[in-house]
């Protein structure tokens, strides 16, 4: 099988509102940008997403990444947009998990736009020079203005709370007459999630700005950066410096301008062309070019490109006086288009290259990095839950809490390693050690894995092991957790991983049936392409997900500590069954997004996984959720999606007030006191009436919705029978001096929800 590919960069408007001197796609060599069509077309669109749908199918990637370009893509405006990400996610995440993101100017970055890139999943990264002087040096509006205003007002809206996860960080390039504590300051000031610090594009033919009197100036201007970055404690990842020391280490670096790894990435310009890297385009005119299209050509066969398979030779590929070089580990040559003298082509080392020898021993030369600050609950998040929805804010405190919770459990069981069970025993010990290094060089591959619900539900599993489990196999699963990380973040490796009835488990990606064997274990071969193991699959089953109307999640059928909720979960869903869970919550999705959006919002960022229960024998539908599966709802699949929507909404009120309580008390856990509530038979202790009053608040809401739709029916009805039982219980535990001086506060939050709803029907 071909080589694979599992990044793009799709072109999607060609001409850019700024006029920045030093951009390489129109103030280089290459000047193709003249020819090509203004926006990508939507038949361009279509067929793109077809084809990079198809590769990661045939070559089962277990992700694929994808950065909307340009120009300026912002120019594409937002109806535009939207049509271009209806079509890139509805083609493209049935097969495989996709990381979207988008790469701009930020002058036209708006709330509008925010709220699109939310819907669809779009992370949002700026470019910025530093400080007005730093910026202004360069990015200008074609009349002259700064765009450093237009810019920083873009960086403010991706700081707000209900935007932040949105924030993918900010990319600067070099520039040695700015102040570089002026630009690092500048850039800190931003709050980003990531910087990367580029080298101005440069060829031996034209070769970047230097001081007469300097030899490697720009390892002394990033040097200084760096320098001040550790002694700050690494506020921030500067991906630069970690990519280096990533490289040095024998690790994936994460960038193509540093190390030996593999570049598997390809553009498709507007017109539906494959091309080559895009920085290429500082090299010689049409040097970027493939003379291939997405109409007529697949993704292997671009892959298959001279060009782009030079890419992936490694050490071979470099000349050789990097081939010699004591440092090439970590710089890799530096960037291949940097490479470039039209005597001899790109058989040369960086023209950074008496830089990177001098930056690369101070930045691998480095402490230990910082231990990070723990999470606090932010001012407003408990009055914004009390409400009912809670505010997206609100949800992304509860995510990082539970996050860092997770975290602690699955230390906890590293801890509770003894090294025993053969090769078991060595999976896990393995499967940490990768975990660890991936965490300092991949932290957001690492965040992303272990925000799965099945991931915490399996530390509590292994701290706490039920009676007759197979300890030494449970634990092992850190190997199979440390394989979904590597996975995510596109690094080639090899990870040995238990083996479970014959079947070995990657949490998120999915299950693969091996070949019978003594060992209880087996290797994976993991890379940007996919998997292999050393067993032979005998059988692939990803894990499904449901994108639609801002709600993402996983339909997890084949996870082996899924079953947590105590209620019994089915197997692999048939065909047939799937396709009606897929429709019943995309379904349940528009429901929810039309009846009360606000819940709506706050279920697309908590809701992670939805674990489908066997059916009651009697019919009646079950659902339920566990402590220690934040993020995930079990639940029996009603015959219609309007009932659904009610059982993720009740479900979930009870995931939120969970990871509440793990934060504040709310009320006397030492009381004994039993409620006699409206909704049960027998008296309630306070704990499950707070969950029943917060859960039937939210239904209650729902049902106040569809009266007001339908006045004078069924609807009403329920909606005050609801009602009715919220305010009795709040009444009783108001009274009952059982109340915590923040569970009042969270309690008088509900009953101004409730005081607020005007009758139904």
């Amino acid at each position: 099988m071909s080589a694979s590919i599992s990044q793009y960069v799709l072109k999607v408007h060609s001409r850019c509102d700024l006029a920045c001197d030093h951009c390489y796609v129109y103030e280089h060599a290459d000047q193709s940008w003249r020819v090509k069509p203004r926006i990508l077309a939507e038949a361009a669109a279509g067929q793109a997403a077809a084809r990079i749908a198809e590769h990661a199918a045939r070559h089962r990637l277990g992700q694929v990444h994808i950065v909307l370009h340009g120009g300026e893509p912002l120019l594409l405006r937002h109806a535009r947009l939207r049509t271009l990400l209806t079509v890139l996610r509805s083609t493209i995440d049935p097969v495989t998990r996709l990381d979207l993101r988008i790469h701009t100017n930020g002058v036209l970055l708006d709330g509008q736009l925010c709220a699109l890139f939310d819907e669809y999943r779009v992370k949002v990264g700026v470019s910025l020079d530093g400080d007005r002087a730093a910026n202004d040096r360069h990015r200008r509006f074609p009349d002259g203005r700064s765009s450093h205003t237009e810019v920083r007002q873009a960086l403010a809206l991706l700081r707000q709370p209900e935007h932040r996860h949105l924030y993918a960080g900010i990319l600067c390039t070099v520039d040695l007459a700015n102040d570089p504590i002026a630009v690092y300051e500048a850039l800190l000031a931003e709050s980003p999630p990531q910087v990367d610090l580029l080298l101005p594009h440069a060829t031996w033919d034209r070769p970047p700005d230097r001081p007469p009197d300097l030899p490697a100036p720009y390892a002394a201007w990033l040097g200084a950066i760096h320098t001040r970055w550790v002694a700050d404690g690494r506020p921030v990842p500067i991906r630069f410096f970690d990519s280096l020391v990533s490289a040095w280490e024998g690790r994936p670096s994460s960038s193509e301008a540093v190390g030996l790894d593999a570049v598997d990435l390809l553009v498709i310009e507007t017109g539906g062309d494959w091309e080559q890297t895009d920085s290429l385009k500082t090299s010689f005119d049409g040097a970027a070019a493939t003379s291939l299209d997405v109409f007529s050509h697949s993704v292997d066969e671009a892959a298959a490109h001279p060009g782009v398979a030079a890419r992936r030779t490694g050490l071979a590929g470099l000349c050789a006086t990097c081939r010699a070089c004591e440092v090439v580990r970590a710089c890799g040559g530096g960037l291949y288009a940097h490479r470039y003298m039209s005597q001899n082509g790109f058989d040369n080392p960086s023209v950074y290259c008496a830089d990177l020898k001098a930056l690369i021993p101070h930045v691998t030369a480095r402490p230990p990095a910082a231990t990070p600050a723990g999470h606090v609950l932010p001012d407003g998040t408990l009055e914004s839950l009390a409400a009912g929805p809670g505010s997206r804010a609100a949800m992304m405190s509860l995510l990082e809490t539970r996050s860092s919770v997770t975290r602690a459990l699955v230390a906890a069981v590293a801890a509770s390693l003894d090294h025993s069970g053969g090769g078991l025993g060595r999976a896990a010990a393995e499967g940490w050690a990768l975990l660890s290094r991936l965490d300092e060089a991949q932290p957001d591959a690492v965040r992303e894995i272990f925000s799965y619900p099945c991931i915490q539900a399996w530390a509590a599993r292994c701290l706490r092991p039920p009676p007759g489990a197979d300890l030494s196999l449970d634990r092992a699963h850190l190997a199979g957790i440390a394989a979904a990380a590597a996975l995510w973040a596109g690094i080639e490796t090899d990870v040995r991983v238990p083996v479970r009835d014959g079947v070995i488990h990657v949490p998120a990606y999915g299950a693969a049936t091996v070949t019978a064997g003594a060992d209880r274990t087996a290797v994976l071969h993991l890379s940007p392409s996919g998997l292999r193991c050393d067993r032979g699959i005998r059988g692939w089953q990803t894990v499904r997900r449901v994108s639609t109307a801002g709600l993402s999640v996983t339909v997890e059928d084949i996870d082996p500590f899924r079953d947590c909720q105590v209620l019994p979960a089915t197997g692999r869903l048939s065909s047939e069954s799937w396709q009606a869970w897929r429709l019943g919550l995309a379904g349940a999705a528009r429901h929810l997004a039309s009846e009360v959006p606000a819940y709506a919002d706050a279920l697309a960022v908590g809701l992670r996984s939805v674990v489908p229960l066997r059916p009651d024998p009697s019919g009646r539908l079950r659902s339920g959720t566990a402590r220690q599966a934040f993020g995930a709802v079990a639940i029996t699949l009603p015959a219609d999606a309007a009932s659904l929507s009610v059982l993720l909404l009740h479900e979930m009120q009870h995931v939120k007030l969970a990871a509440l309580l793990d934060l504040v008390d709310l009320f006397d856990r030492a009381s004994e006191r039993l409620f006699q509530v409206s909704w049960r038979a027998e008296p309630r202790p306070i704990d499950a009436v707070m969950h029943g009053i917060y859960a039937h608040l939210a239904i209650a809401e729902l049902w106040r919705a569809r009266a007001g739709r339908a006045p004078g029916g069924e609807a009403a009805r329920h909606f005050r029978t609801y009602r009715a039982w919220v305010t009795e219980a709040i009444d009783d535990v108001a009274a009952a001096g059982v109340l915590t001086a923040h569970g009042e506060r969270f309690v008088a939050g509900m009953r101004s929800t409730v005081g607020s709803w005007a009758d139904a029907g």
